[in-house]
């Protein structure tokens, strides 16, 4: 019998047997809701090391652990995985520099800039190819920024070893939602830190930088000011990235770095010593003439298309009968494809310097982005090694690297403060930024470019930049600053090295 029909037949007895009963004494008690999962412990686990960093040994702390996030309603949304690094022996450590640093996706964690950029520790990888299988190295990072700041490497929403509470998935997951989740994560640290008046830096790789124009935004309108926001390989504007047929701008911004791949692999038709007068030439084309044509679509004049065509083939390597079919715009994965064709190679999407291997060389699209698949396994099987054995952080779940599929079934990309919308969804969060820029005039803007990124290339940076609509008194508060790497700048060693000695100079310029 049922459990209703059950309850039906007492009743009917009970009614029987005694008093009449009345509709009020026939109500239906609700059967109570079962019990949230517990939430994760917040407390961190902590272990002392030392590392050297320009000639000196720095003893330092190290806190992994998780904060769980929350909405207005105090309603716990997820948990949000860490690991903090701070320098023992500071005379003022309320008034030390603090910066929090996460990698994108949006689905990325942060084992990337943890491990291969800023952390303490760094993995050993070959520059620009596939690095040996295990064991592979881990050594100390004399690149790390731990001698200027503190470091809280943040996970996002989903990954690492932090999850998203049941049901909550779409509070999370979303441009001003994610914004808003780290700002809450950095709100909650800086309490339980005690690190308010500290100087603070958000440094974002990628989608970090999406994050970052409006998470500095956030926390300005919560009264946390930022001192300084590190954009590596920024994507602010994603109408300069995504093509379209009534978008031909990513076409423009894209070609300096195709030149610049084409450059890197002696494809072009005429030796250029000078890379960097080389690359002054193609942003000048591109940004001239080959903007010009596109923008004449399909009046063009059939001399100028020749002589554009011609241009394009000198500036790229690529065949003239090739453009001319692509009818003068070749987006960035089909040159992944085409330049190195001949040699049945492509080159890497993330970084132009990597070589992969197709099953189809006839195919239009590369099968895979060999930088990516180069770099993904080195870093997964040292953090994991890492975190278990030096931090002493055994969490029983998995770490996840990245929550792509769940991230991409959900994420909210429309957003009130700016965007752009053609045939493909293209947000941006120039308006954030500016708006940072104009509130809090002290802040300041660094952004690293990888010459050899196919993802977010720098010439977008420089167009979006350029086009934040800035009062001309702010104008020299973003710097531009260039590397001979990809999307990952930190994975050329040299590029590493400066990267690192500029954001010495940024940080410790602004944390005085």
């Amino acid at each position: 019998m049922s459990g209703i029909r059950a309850l039906f037949a007492t009743l009917v007895c009970v009614c029987a047997f005694s008093a009449p009963l009345c509709a009020a004494d026939l109500r239906v008690v609700p059967s109570p809701e079962p019990p949230a999962p517990p939430l994760p412990s917040e407390r961190p686990t902590v272990t002392h090391h030392t590392v050297e960093i320009s000639g000196r040994r720095l003893a330092y702390t190290a806190a992994a652990g998780v904060l769980v996030v929350r909405n207005a309603a105090d309603k716990p949304l997820s948990s949000m995985s860490y690991v903090a690094y701070t320098l023992d022996h500071v005379r003022d450590p309320a008034h030390r520099a603090v910066s929090f640093v996460y990698n994108g996706g949006p689905g990325s964690s942060t084992f990337f800039l943890h491990m291969g950029a800023f952390g303490p520790k760094r993995v050993v990888t070959s520059n620009a190819m596939t690095t040996p299988p295990p064991p592979y190295r881990l050594v100390d990072n004399e690149s790390s920024l731990l001698d200027v700041s503190d470091l809280v490497f943040i996970d996002a929403p989903g990954t690492g070893y932090g999850r998203v509470i049941d049901g909550h998935a779409k509070e999370v997951f979303g441009i001003d939602q994610d914004a808003a989740a780290f700002a809450d994560f950095i709100q909650r640290y800086i309490t339980r830190n005690e690190r308010w008046n500290s100087p603070k830096f958000l440094i974002g790789e990628s989608y970090g930088t999406t994050r970052s124009a409006n998470l500095v935004n956030v926390l300005h309108q919560r009264g946390i000011d930022c001192n300084g926001v590190v954009l590596l390989s920024t994507a602010l504007d994603y109408k300069t990235i995504i093509p379209a047929p009534d978008n031909d701008l990513p076409f423009v911004l894209f070609l300096p770095s195709e030149a610049a791949a084409a450059w890197y692999h002696h494809a072009l038709p005429s030796a250029h010593p000078d890379m960097a007068a080389f690359l002054a030439d193609v942003r000048r084309f591109a940004l001239g003439e080959y903007t010009m044509a596109l923008v004449q679509g399909d009046r063009l004049d059939p001399a100028e298309r020749r002589r554009i065509t011609a241009t394009l083939h000198a500036d790229t390597g690529l065949n003239q009968r090739y453009i001319d079919l692509a009818n003068l715009r070749v987006g960035p994965d089909y040159f992944e494809k085409e330049l190195l064709r001949d040699r049945r190679r492509t080159i890497g999407r993330l970084d132009a310097r990597f070589l992969g291997i197709d099953a189809n060389p006839n195919d239009s699209q590369p099968e895979y982005d060999p930088t990516d698949s180069a770099l993904t396994p080195v870093y997964t099987v040292l953090f994991n090694a890492y975190t278990r054995t030096e931090l002493r952080w055994n969490p029983a779940l998995p770490y996840r690297t990245n929550d792509y599929d769940e991230v991409f079934k959900t994420w909210d990309f429309r957003r009130e403060n700016g965007g752009f919308e053609g045939k493909v969804l293209a947000p941006a969060v120039t308006e954030d930024l500016r708006q940072a820029l104009s509130q809090n005039p002290s802040l300041r803007v660094f952004t690293g470019n990888g010459y050899f990124d196919l993802a977010t290339p720098f010439a977008g940076t420089e167009y979006t930049i350029g086009h934040l609509s800035l009062d001309p008194t702010l104008l020299g508060h973003v710097e531009f600053h260039y590397y001979d790497s990809g999307h990952l700048i930190y994975e050329d060693p040299a590029s590493r090295r400066k990267l690192s000695a500029d954001l010495r100079t940024f940080i410790g310029g602004l944390a005085r």
